[in-house]
C-alpha cells in the first residue's frame, strides 16, 4: 500500500526519485510529522529497485528554515528529548540510504535545514541559497557531528557559536555544498546529473558509496579490505564484461 505523505512529496521517474519538502505556507520547516514521513520515505526508496538515484528538494521560496518552533513552545523537556530524538532519525534515513542522496538547496537552509542536506551525499544549491545554524542562539545544543566533520573542527566552531548566515559560494568554500548554479538553472542541473548517475549499474554506486562511508569510518588497511568485497561483490553481481566492451566500443579511452 503506497503511503500518504502530508508534509512531503515522493515521486520516482526514469529512476531517479525526487522527494519535496512540502510546507511551502511555513517554509518547510521541520516539524515531527516531516520527521516521521521523512523516515517513511527514505525506507520505501530503498527497499525499491526502480529508485537508482534520490533528490531531495523543496517547494517554495525556502529549502527548509529549521525546526518548526511554534510546536516547541509548549513542549516539555522530556518532549524536546523526544522531538529532537526524531529529527536525528530523520537525518540518519537520510544518510543510511543505500542509493546516492543529493540535495537540492534555494533560499534558507537554517539548522534543521543544514542538516538534511549534510546527511545527504552531496549538496547542489542556487546562488541565492543561505546557510545559518542557529542553534547556539536560541540556546540548545545541536549540528555538532556532521558539521565539523564536512568544514573541519575550527570552521565548525566559528558558525556554530556565532550563528552567522552565509552563503552558497562560502558553503562551497568550505565543503558544504558542490555545486552552485543560478537560481533558474538549479533544477535542471540537478535533473541532468541525477540522470547521469542513474544511467550507470545501480550495484556498482551503491557500493562505491559503502565502501567510502565505511572506510572512512576504519583504518586505512580496514578501508582497503572493504574495497576488495565490494569489488569481489561488484564482479558477481554486474555484467562487467559487456560494459568493458562497451566502453571501448563507443572510442573512449580510460
Amino acid at each position: 500500500m503506497t503511503p500518504t505523505f502530508h508534509t512531503i512529496l515522493l515521486d520516482v521517474q526514469d529512476r531517479v526519485a525526487t522527494v519535496t519538502l512540502n510546507r511551502p505556507d511555513s517554509r518547510n520547516a521541520l516539524n515531527s510529522l516531516m520527521c516521521a514521513e521523512l523516515v517513511q520515505a527514505m525506507q520505501q526508496l530503498a527497499a525499491n529497485p526502480d529508485a537508482h538515484v534520490v533528490l531531495i528538494a523543496a517547494a517554495g521560496a525556502a529549502f527548509c528554515a529549521g525546526a518548526d518552533l511554534k510546536e516547541r513552545k509548549s513542549m516539555s523537556n522530556a518532549e524536546m528529548t523526544a522531538r529532537r530524538v526524531q529529527g536525528f532519525a530523520a537525518y540518519a534515513a537520510i544518510e543510511r540510504m543505500p542509493q546516492p542522496v543529493i540535495a537540492v538547496v534555494q533560499g534558507a537552509a537554517f539548522g534543521s535545514g543544514c542538516e538534511i542536506a549534510a546527511a545527504c551525499d552531496f549538496v547542489l544549491a542556487s546562488s541565492d541559497a543561505t546557510f545559518c545554524y542557529p542553534e547556539v542562539g536560541w540556546g540548545t545544543v545541536g549540528a555538532t557531528q556532521r558539521l565539523p566533520r564536512v568544514a573541519g573542527a575550527r570552521k565548525a566552531k566559528e558558525l556554530l557559536f556565532t550563528g552567522r548566515r552565509f552563503d552558497a559560494a562560502e558553503a562551497r568554500e568550505i565543503g558544504l555544498v558542490n555545486q552552485v548554479y543560478a537560481p533558474e538553472a538549479l533544477a535542471g542541473e540537478a535533473t541532468q546529473m541525477a540522470a547521469a548517475i542513474a544511467r550507470a549499474a545501480p550495484l556498482t554506486v551503491r557500493l562505491t558509496k559503502r565502501s567510502i562511508d565505511q572506510g572512512l569510518a576504519t583504518t586505512r588497511e580496514g578501508a582497503m579490505a572493504i574495497e576488495l568485497l565490494a569489488i569481489e561483490e561488484n564482479l558477481r553481481g554486474t555484467d562487467w564484461k559487456q560494459a568493458i566492451a562497451g566502453f571501448g566500443a563507443a572510442g573512449d579511452k580510460a
